[in-house]
């Protein structure tokens, strides 16, 4: 599983010199697909062996290039244990090598660049909300990270609490200073969560915010968040942390993140379709969206998670269509995809759009893809 520590080594990798090779490999766990894996990985090596080769490169490059093909080989020969894509960046001269996991399918590529080929990873990490959770109580707070489909704990915090809501007055102090020492204290424990959570969000480290805890308590400690903290708030849930679990933890925030996840898919959607109707830049349609594609067009692209259709593109030009055996644009003859939406997910990305996978149903369904656009198209 990916983690932001591993994102933030790879963004700061660099060959200083040497060439660092980037290489993303679609996965399926079965048998078939194990097999396409290991022939897309030979193929994609067999690609750069000519470079471990040439004469014009230094020699420290050369030896680099063939230490980082034999270093790629041995560790892809290990069988993907679930669906997405395995990204790999290597440069061996510089004690550089990084393996990930990727949670949805990218289009094979190997790239040998004095940086990283960030581009694909960031595109599929980009779908994926960074979750901070914090279980709260009077006295005590948990911060948790959730991500994909990890969850782990950041910090956990400690405050002074009355023993007992009468431990004061069995004292000899009257009730109402009871009462009020034990509020000052909440509220004390309440502002030192809020700074820890101002902190972790003023780095840019999480998308959304949500608050468990006891029924009586997650009231009273939201009351609490800045306007700032507020904005990312998408829920809160009730749970007891001396007795939850991780995983009844993570759970509980999954769910809440699906939620808004599918919330905020229906509302690209009906902007994608408003957009259409007023005449404003948008596609509705495969075919349509297939030529925004074509002509980097495409700002957001929304998909239908259960879209898939096979097509047809030019390697040379780069268009994408269902049908057709020469490109119109240049002549060439066009080649055969399986499912051109694949492709058109990696062409957005390429052209530094978002991409959306839409998973609840909506009325893109029969359209398969939509997408809101950067300029009006000129006829097809």
């Amino acid at each position: 599983m990916i983690t932001q520590d591993q994102v933030d080594r790879i963004l700061r990798l660099n060959g200083n010199g040497l060439p660092l090779v980037s290489l993303y490999i679609p996965a399926e766990p079965d048998r078939t697909g194990r097999r396409a894996f290991l022939t897309r990985a030979a193929s994609l090596l067999d690609r750069i062996r000519p470079l471990a080769e040439d004469r014009s490169l230094e020699h420290a490059a050369r030896l680099s290039l063939r230490d980082d093909i034999a270093k790629i080989e041995k560790s892809l020969e290990e069988e993907p244990h679930r669906a997405g894509a395995v990204a790999v960046f290597s440069c061996s001269g510089n004690g550089i090598y990084e393996q990930v996991w990727l949670p949805r399918s990218t289009r094979d590529r190997i790239v040998v660049d004095a940086d990283p080929y960030v581009r694909p990873m960031l595109g599929v990490l980009d779908e994926y909300y960074r979750t901070c959770a914090v279980i709260v109580d009077k006295g005590t707070g948990q911060v948790w990270e959730h991500y994909i489909d990890e969850a782990r704990e950041l910090e956990a915090i400690r405050d002074r609490t009355l023993r007992k809501p009468n431990y004061a007055a069995e004292a000899g102090l009257a009730e109402y200073r009871v009462r009020n020492k034990a509020d000052e204290l909440s509220k004390r424990h309440y502002r030192r969560l809020v700074g820890e959570l101002k902190q972790l969000f003023g780095t840019g480290r999480f998308d959304l915010l949500v608050v468990g805890g006891h029924a009586y308590e997650v009231p009273a400690f939201i009351e609490f968040l800045p306007r700032e903290l507020r904005e990312r708030l998408i829920g809160s849930f009730t749970i007891d942390r001396e007795t939850a679990t991780p995983a009844d933890i993570k759970q509980k925030v999954q769910e809440l993140v699906s939620d808004h996840a599918h919330q905020e898919q229906r509302q690209l959607v009906g902007e994608i379709l408003e957009a259409k109707a007023a005449r404003r830049p948008a596609a509705v349609g495969l075919d349509e969206t297939l030529w925004a594609a074509s002509l980097a067009a495409i700002r957001t692209l929304a998909v239908d998670e259960q879209a898939a259709a096979p097509g047809v593109l030019c390697d040379r030009d780069g268009l994408l269509a269902r049908s057709g055996k020469t490109c119109p644009l240049c002549g060439e003859p066009l080649r055969e995809v399986p499912d051109i939406i694949d492709e058109l997910t990696e062409t957005v990305i390429d052209d530094g759009g978002e991409v959306r996978h839409i998973e609840p149903e909506t009325e893109l369904r029969a359209h398969q893809a939509g997408a809101l656009l950067r300029f009006e198209l000129p006829p097809q």
